[in-house]
């Protein structure tokens, strides 16, 4: 089914009954997709002032209410812990289960963090006829840890994740300047090229997401990731945190072109 021209309050109503655990790329042409991370009261501040200090990689774009599952901002009734295809659990650092529905996890002392994606501006790309290879693949995107190391705050420490675009030389200043003009979903790229300048051995081989064809005459294009949270946590192994599942993301009720600056 396609779902890039339904309302956001639409399709989470289909996640919500279980119907929908794919990636959201492509979802709701227009209108803002965000990454998830939960995490015990007692964690908050230190990943509030994370995101502050790798506004890059975190932008933050909501958090909820200590035990709220509800959102204020981001969309008509919301419930967060159900309205996102497939989340993760992570259990000291391990991945130890994936789920379309987290209600039986929630806990009175959660925070919820809704963190903006990359997915809001491809929309934008495809109007500016930049190509955007894992939607016409409709395939995840490609995920990769870097060596670029994000700026420490109370426990959470690690590494930067990207996103990967592969691009023809002639669209990437067109991706840039689209790109560019919305901070809140990551931004402009942060590298052009060579993936083992950023640490990346085989870009046949992301981390999180699926491999995508580069053809000749491209170049891969990396975006700073809302992934890079959860490297962060396999890093420093809290007792718990639950995230989407890379690529499957809450879709917001808020448009693209007001996110812009």
């Amino acid at each position: 089914m396609d779902y890039s021209n339904m309302k956001p309050y639409d399709v989470r109503k289909i996640i919500r009954q279980g119907k929908i655990s794919t990636p959201t790329a492509g979802m709701c042409s227009g209108y803002a997709q965000a990454n998830l991370v939960v995490l015990p009261k007692e964690l908050a501040y230190d990943f509030l002032l994370f995101t502050q200090r790798n506004p890059k990689a975190c932008p933050l774009i909501e958090v909820g209410d200590v035990g709220e599952r509800k959102l204020k901002y981001l969309g008509e009734d919301i419930d967060i812990a159900k309205d996102i295809p497939k989340y993760r659990i992570y259990e000291e650092g391990i991945l130890t289960g994936e789920y379309t529905d987290i209600e039986k996890f929630w806990r009175d002392d959660f925070v919820s963090f809704l963190i903006g994606c990359s997915f809001s501006f491809e929309a934008d790309l495809i109007k500016a006829k930049v190509p955007v290879r894992h939607i016409e693949e409709n395939t995840n995107v490609p995920m990769f840890v870097t060596n670029i190391e994000c700026t420490p705050a109370g426990i959470f420490n690690g590494k930067m994740v990207v996103s990967m675009r592969p691009l023809p030389y002639d669209k990437i200043v067109k991706a840039v300047l689209v790109s560019g003009e919305i901070p809140k979903v990551h931004g402009a790229p942060i590298h052009i090229g060579d993936p083992k300048v950023i640490g990346i051995k085989d870009i046949s081989r992301p981390d999180f997401g699926d491999a995508v064809t580069i053809k000749e005459n491209e170049v891969p294009v990396f975006w700073a990731c809302g992934v890079t949270p959860q490297a962060v946590v396999m890093n420093v192994k809290p007792k718990i945190v639950i995230t989407h599942s890379p690529g499957h993301m809450l879709i917001t009720d808020i448009k693209n072109i007001d996110l812009k600056y």
